[in-house]
């Protein structure tokens, strides 16, 4: 690095994302991507019109995909912001809703700690129970900033609703943040609580359920005061940070309702083999609500599995250190994807 650089940052530790090999010879189960193309219905949306559009700033209030969100989870326009992907939204949370600090659990999406140590937030890492569950009373009344991922990364392990409703409702001074990247496959989303109480976020993606994480679109939804603050932060930083295509296949996503159904149908039914399959080989799996399982073998370390399955063209996803260091976290793919992997998993173990 130059001697430019922040000297806070200079020892900072920025996100490592999964693998992105360039080449096309990887089953990858690394990122949580969909394995299911796009909806024909969003993607038919994009015509010559949009296009020769792209000369023009976008619209930065996103005004036709924010009725379409508000319009699907039944709440106002007010109550919704889009951002370039739910880490945008993250970050802003992070910048401007954190003046007392933030606490969020030791295993949890790794995001959470950079966001920290990149705006200067003091924060606590709150261990999570034996069985990786999050212990409800850790988060009552702590008068800091609450960031829960639910289902949780990199768990998948999904806390009820009535958890998270003790949480929001203990901490009236704070914010609470509840990332729901996961929550279509499995969970009940805090969205329904937005009425009841004015500290409540509720941060979504495009990415994982809509099949567009190339997109990058993500959106909150909070009580529309929440929202505001959001949109200070946002007009600080990139009015138009989400692009005319991307809002356009969000929005016609988000309206195609028979096909999300049938991809995250799909996803769960496989991620039910899928777990099936690894505990007859001898796995440890947590139960997972997400498009992902982490799972250990007690006969080879995460290392080992994951360099082993990487040599036969499978990517899978291994967090060194902590408490996970000796799980790989699986993506839920299409059944052919999972087929290859536990022909792969059996070689290996065998």
């Amino acid at each position: 690095m130059s001697r430019y650089i922040l000297e806070r940052l200079e020892k900072f530790e920025p996100y490592t994302v999964g693998e992105q090999p360039k080449d096309n010879g990887y089953i990858k189960l690394n990122t949580n991507e969909s394995p299911y193309f796009p909806s024909e219905y969003a993607v038919g949306a994009i015509n010559e019109t949009l296009l020769k559009n792209l000369r023009l700033y976008s619209d930065p209030e996103s005004s036709e995909l924010v009725k379409a969100i508000a319009d699907y989870y039944e709440i106002k326009t007010q109550n919704v912001m889009t951002a370039n992907g739910s880490d945008e939204i993250l970050a802003f949370a992070f910048a401007g809703l954190c003046g007392e600090g933030a606490v969020f659990p030791d295993v949890t999406y790794g995001f959470y700690k950079v966001f920290a140590g990149l705006f200067g937030v003091a924060f606590d890492e709150i261990p999570l129970k034996e069985d990786f569950t999050v212990n409800t009373d850790d988060y009552l009344n702590v008068g800091k900033t609450v960031v829960l991922a639910n289902p949780n990364a990199q768990t998948g392990i999904y806390l009820p609703l009535t958890e998270i409703e003790k949480i929001v409702k203990s901490n009236p001074s704070s914010p609470v943040v509840i990332d729901e990247a996961y929550v279509d496959f499995g969970g009940e989303s805090a969205v329904s609580l937005i009425g009841k109480y004015g500290n409540l976020a509720v941060v979504r993606t495009f990415s994982k359920s809509r099949s567009l994480a190339g997109a990058r679109v993500g959106f909150v939804m909070a009580d529309e005061r929440l929202i505001d603050d959001f949109k200070r932060v946002k007009y600080s930083f990139n009015p138009y940070n989400v692009n005319g295509v991307s809002a356009l296949l969000a929005a016609n996503a988000i309206k195609d309702e028979q096909y999300f159904k049938s991809c995250t149908d799909k996803i769960i039914s496989t991620r039910g083999r899928l777990i099936s399959e690894l505990e007859l080989l001898g796995f440890k799996t947590l139960p997972s609500l997400a498009n992902f399982v982490l799972a250990e073998h007690s006969e080879t370390d995460g290392k080992t599995l994951y360099e082993k399955l990487k040599e036969r063209g499978i990517l899978v996803r291994r967090f060194g250190g902590g408490r996970i260091n000796n799980f790989v976290r699986i993506t839920v793919g299409s059944e052919e994807q999972i087929d290859a992997l536990l022909k792969a998993v059996k070689e290996i173990i065998k």
